[in-house]
This record gives C-alpha cells, structure tokens and sequence, in this order.
C-alpha cells in the first residue's frame, strides 16, 4: 500500500468533482471535465497517463459518425464487456452539465481505431429508448445483470429538478430525490421498464451499486428530503423472463453509512476496495473496507487505510475514481493565501498485493464515483480549452506526450476561421486533427490564400507542402494562392515598403563658444580704422 503525490502537468484545473474515469482497450480516460472544449478537444474526453510522479492529459478525438458528448458531471456509467461480437464500452446516462442542465440521454462509448503514435479515436453514440424511459437525473447508478444467457442494465436512484408545474423563481434550480423506481433497459432493443419495490420507500443518490450476475447490491447514498446517511444494503434480483423481467429486493445488515465513494477492482473474482467518500454532510469517511461478492452474497470487511497526508486530512472535500490494478486516483482541493496555481493536490492510492511489484505507470480501471456537494460553480459556454506542447515534451512526443493542457496558451482565433475555412478539397477534419508537422503547436498549420472577397485560410498539409516549404513560405512577405485557385507556381510579391529618408537637423553642441562681439561708440570705431590704416 503507497500514497504518492502526482504532479499535474498543465492539466490540474481539468479534473474536477464529478468527473469520471473509464477503461477502455488498457487506458484509462477522463470525462466530464471542466468548460467546453470546441477547438483542440471538442470531444472533452482526455487519455490519462501517470508517469514518473506526473499526471498529464491528452486529448482524444471521436470518429466522423460520432455524436455530441457533452461534459457531465455525476453520471451514471457502468462498463460493458465484450459480449456476441460487441466490443467492450461504456454505457452514460444523465449527468449535470456545467450549465447545470441535467441530461437524460444514453450514450454508448466505444472504441473505434488504433493509430500511430498511439492515437486513439473513440466512438460515441446516442441510444434511442421507448417504453417507461428514466427521466432526467444525476448522482445515480447504472450496472450490468445477466441473467438466461441474456443482459440488460438496471438504473436507480438520483435527483433531478423541481418537476415544472412546481417551480419557480425562488427554487428553479433546487433539485428533490427521484422516486425509488428500478428501471430495466433492454439495450438490444432500447426498451425500458419502471418497477416500484416496497422495500425501496425513499429516494437514493451518490451510492455505490455493485453487480455480479443477476444481482446488484445498493450500498450506502444520500436521501436529500431527511438528509441523512443511513446505514443501507440492498441486494436487488433480476431474472430476465421471456416476457418482462422478474424484480425482488432484499434489506441485509452489513450495510456501510457512506455517499459519494471510490469503488476499486482489487481482482477478477468480485473484489472491491471501498475508498473515500463522506460518512456526514461535514467529515469525510478516512477508513478503508473491502467488498467481496460470492455465490453467498457479499462480505465487507475493514481495511487498513493508507497514510493519508495532512492536506487529505485537513481538506473538507475530496473526490476521485480507479485506475484499475488497485489503484486510484485522489484529488484534494489546495488552500491557501496567495492561492496556489494548481487548483487541487492529486495522490495515487496503491493497494498492491504480495508478490506484485509497483508498477510506474500503474494498471488503469474505471469508477461510478461521483460527488453530493453543491458547490461547484456553473462554467460558462464560452469557457474553451487549448493544448500545446512544452519544450521538455517535445522530446518524447513519440510517445504520445504532446497533447497536454495549457491555460496560457488560450487567445482568441475567432477572427482568424482557423476551423471553418479551407480550399474545396480539403480532406481534413478540424474535430479529428492531429499534429502533422513538427513544428505545429497550437493548430494545423495554415497559408493564406489571397484569391477571392476577403480570401481564406487553406491548411497546408492539403495543399501536400513539406515542412521546409512551409517553414520558408512563412518568412517572407508573399500573396499565395491555394490549389483551388492556381496553386503555389502562382504568386505575388506584395510592393515593398517605401520607407521616407528621415530630416536629420543638425545637433547643437551646448559647450560650442560663440564669436566674442565687442560694443564700441563711433568714436572709437573709427579711431581703430584709421590705426589699422
């Protein structure tokens, strides 16, 4: 068992609370994070990777065929294994955007392509429902049953927005608990169904729901209309009949008083570690249990906790999700006056079994970890992410190194149509761009193209330039002209500057002696004429 303090690599104000972290094909990526990335990310997705005591994030581009993902914080996620020829993916539903709109959308992420240097592209995609769909929500909990060789995903809990024949100005944004329905997706056909249990008598959110075959154990939440924290398991029962599904619940005892935890795969065999999370509305949960789901039922037992740091202990809030491998990642806000640069301190939690060496870049997981405080402030629309590389990262750029955020690098291009405008032939997605020559840092690479009304911006790399033609087209004062309109061959040299000779007025020399004039009468003028006579 280790803690280590990461150093976030110009990516710190990203990872927020309500964030997610998923796997997928061995990584690890975070979602939900702050603002709106519509230029270098408009996928908002970024590839996690630890390294030598640093936590740096790359941006990750979605397919042509993908849809919109927005960024949100406190969705329900649950991993889908490969399953009849279905690649491995995640499954998203609800969440609260930044705006603090809540969703009600499913999307299915998936892997779509390898690339070189390895680039990775993701594929989103939004599922229909019909039937009894859940309503918008947040904070709830989405899992996998199988039950006769079929599957389908259970939903519960949540909160959601005053319904709106009952708000107004004063509450508009004050959110209730969602009734204590079960909802059973059928995601080969998108049908939905709504079970009501007597055992389930008040609403739920920010708990921690584990899956293992036809069962879902509901473990500890937050019940906003008594504000209270109790004690609470569930063991909730699918089997997936030929007509509609068959639901049972079950109170058990050993139930834990906690909302708003990490949940960790320490095996294959239904082994979880519970980390973090709060146990009252003031005082976080600092001990450590672990969860073991068998054909019996489930077993939690305590377990020892890491040394925890004074800015964890003394910290009010904390947040984070699974690496995978028996880690996780922790983040704490830092404190302080001046404030620090770095918005929050993030640990690596290791919970290393006997005979397992430390791993430097650590195995990567996922969580359903999500956060019940309220006070996270709304980000505006316009708020835009831009990523470039530091000089010491372009040395491993082989590896992937290069994509990391930077909030210095932000400016303004909304004049400059970097995005939108190009020659007829472009082939280029600005949604899917990467990197093409090594001296691109913060866009493709661009020309300007002086044909037409007002003219355009052409991306180099469709016009086949090399990188020393570029580099050389940019250091003169040249008009060019894009493929579209007669190419390179044909060009114009913009009248040179016609620079006035500057007036020089002599300088006066302040120490120059001026010639003595003397003052004589007439008299005396002419007495030295006629002596020099």
């Amino acid at each position: 068992m280790s803690l280590q303090l990461l150093t976030a690599v110009n990516c710190g104000s990203l990872l927020q609370p309500g964030c997610s972290l998923l796997q997928l094909d061995g990584g690890v990526y975070l979602f939900g994070q702050k603002g709106w990335p519509k230029r270098s990310c408009p996928t908002g997705v970024f590839a996690i990777r630890i390294k030598q005591g640093e936590l740096k994030l790359r941006a990750i581009s979605f397919s042509n065929d993908s849809c919109y993902l927005p960024p949100l914080r406190c969705p329900a996620v649950t991993r889908l294994e490969p399953h009849d020829e279905h690649p491995e993916g995640y499954l998203i539903h609800g969440g609260r955007t930044p705006n603090n709109e809540i969703s009600s959308s499913l999307y299915l992420l998936t892997l779509d392509s390898h690339g070189c240097n390895r680039k990775v592209t993701l594929r989103c995609q939004e599922r229909e429902l019909v039937g009894e769909r859940p309503g918008a929500r947040y904070g709830h909990t989405l899992s996998m049953v199988h039950s006769r060789g079929k599957r389908a995903c259970v939903l519960f809990g949540g909160r959601s927005h005053i319904p709106s024949g009952e708000r107004t100005s004063e509450n508009w944004n004050s959110v209730v608990d969602c009734p204590p329905q079960v909802f059973i997706i059928d995601l080969e056909f998108g049908c939905c169904s709504a079970h009501t249990l007597p055992e389930l008598s008040d609403g739920q959110s920010f708990h921690l729901a584990l899956a293992r075959d036809d069962c879902v154990y509901l473990l500890g939440g937050h019940t906003l209309s008594s504000d209270s924290r109790p004690p609470r398991l569930f063991r909730l029962r699918v089997e997936l009949l030929q007509g509609s599904p068959l639901l049972s619940c079950e109170l058990l005892n050993a139930g834990l008083s906690i909302t708003s935890a990490i949940a960790i795969s320490a095996g294959p065999s239904h082994e979880y570690i519970i980390l973090g999370g709060y146990q009252s509305e003031t005082q976080k949960r600092m001990k450590c249990s672990s969860v073991v789901l068998d054909d019996s039922g489930i077993r939690i037992e305590p377990r020892e906790s890491p040394p925890w740091t004074g800015e964890i202990c003394h910290s009010r809030t904390w947040f984070g999700g699974c690496l995978g491998g028996g880690s996780a990642l922790i983040g704490v806000p830092s404190e302080g006056r001046p404030a620090p640069a770095d918005a929050h301190y993030f640990y690596q939690v290791c919970f290393q079994r006997e005979g397992q060496g430390e791993s430097e870049e650590g195995t990567q997981g996922c969580s359903q970890e999500s956060t019940d405080l309220e006070d996270s402030t709304p980000l505006e629309d316009s708020e835009e992410l831009y990523f470039g590389r530091e000089p010491h990262e372009l040395e491993d750029s082989s590896e992937g190194e290069g994509d990391t955020y930077n909030e210095e690098d932000e400016e303004d291009e909304s004049q400059t149509g970097y995005w939108v405008k190009c020659c007829l032939g472009c082939q280029m997605d600005p949604n899917t761009w990467d990197p093409y020559y090594s001296t691109e840092l913060l866009r493709p690479a661009m020309i300007y193209c002086s044909k037409g009304e007002g003219g355009h911006w052409v991306h180099a790399q469709c016009m086949e330039l090399t990188e020393s033609l570029l580099v050389k087209l940019s250091q003169g004062n040249s008009k060019y002209f894009c493929l579209d309109h007669g190419g390179l061959p044909r060009q114009e040299m913009t009248p040179p500057r016609q620079v006035l000779p500057l007036k020089r007025s002599p300088m006066k020399l302040h120490h120059k002696k001026g010639t003595m004039m003397l003052k004589m009468t007439p008299a005396k003028k002419s007495l030295f004429r006629r002596l020099f006579e």
